[in-house]
């Protein structure tokens, strides 16, 4: 798919869709979120170009990955105590507030973490249990 706004509500059908398949909705909170932020977190690294958005079934889990074709590594932000105050609300820097869903997929997924892809670009993932 195109690395645009578009892209993390066509993954969040397309997994709905397997989700109901297989039986798995009662994790769709999850994986609508997971699945969002790596989309949105490719959607940053390379836009306007290809992103490629996998969902299977491996193990018991059900992982989600997304491929985007830059080669920098996905850094979580440090985790850190902030309050509203600290947060810069104005509508010209609301975007600026950004940089947690890293943290976020860590906290829902069993496992996650990114593989380079021999041909180019890289693959991050993430495993929730049904």
């Amino acid at each position: 798919m195109l690395a645009s706004t578009a892209a993390a509500g066509l993954a969040r059908t397309l997994t709905n869709a397997r989700l109901h398949k297989w039986g798995d909705t009662h994790i769709s909170d999850e994986a609508f979120l997971v699945a969002s932020e790596m989309i949105n977190n490719a959607i940053n690294e390379t836009p306007g170009k290809e992103i490629k958005y996998r969902l299977s079934r491996e193990g018991g889990e059900v992982l989600l990955a997304v491929w985007d074709s830059s080669h920098r590594v996905p850094t979580p932000r440090a985790p850190t105590a902030y309050t509203l105050d600290d947060l810069d609300l104005a509508p010209e820097r609301w975007d600026d507030n950004g940089g947690w869903g890293l943290g976020i997929i860590e906290m829902l997924a069993s496992s996650c973490g990114y593989t380079t892809d021999p041909s180019g670009g890289k693959w991050v993932w993430a495993c929730l249990k049904p």
